[in-house]
């Protein structure tokens, strides 16, 4: 049986910037894009401190998946979009923050740049 890919979408989190969906759920997985540090109640982009910016995608992310049905211990991998790499250190620290139960595998590149100024983008690949 071939499953459709079904749209995911919450009030929860930002909504997309763009002609993109929060994620999709595909084939037992849910795939979610890359999420900026957007604060869901005022579409504004959270600036200046990678930790808070960290949190927030993270907690945005979660909502995201939790609409979906599944949670951030259910992630199997993560992918950072960072401005500075300098900044992993905090970015890890972040993470270890977060109860993510086994943890998943990840990705963190440099890139020369994000939208609205941010420092972080992060997106996500979980279990349903």
């Amino acid at each position: 049986m071939i499953m459709a890919k079904e749209v995911v979408f919450t009030d929860s989190a930002p909504r997309p910037i763009g002609p993109y969906s929060q994620a999709v759920k595909s084939k037992g997985f849910i795939f979610v894009s890359g999420q900026i540090p957007i604060d869901p109640a005022t579409g504004t982009a959270i600036t200046g401190n990678i930790h808070l910016e960290t949190r927030l995608i993270l907690d945005n992310i979660s909502k995201i998946l939790e609409s979906a049905g599944s949670s951030l211990t259910k992630v199997v991998k993560f992918t950072c979009y960072l401005k500075d790499i300098n900044d992993i250190k905090f970015v890890n620290e972040v993470f270890e923050e977060k109860n993510l139960g086994e943890l998943p595998a990840r990705a963190c590149v440099q890139v020369a740049d994000l939208p609205k100024n941010v420092k972080i983008e992060i997106d996500a690949i979980a279990e349903e």
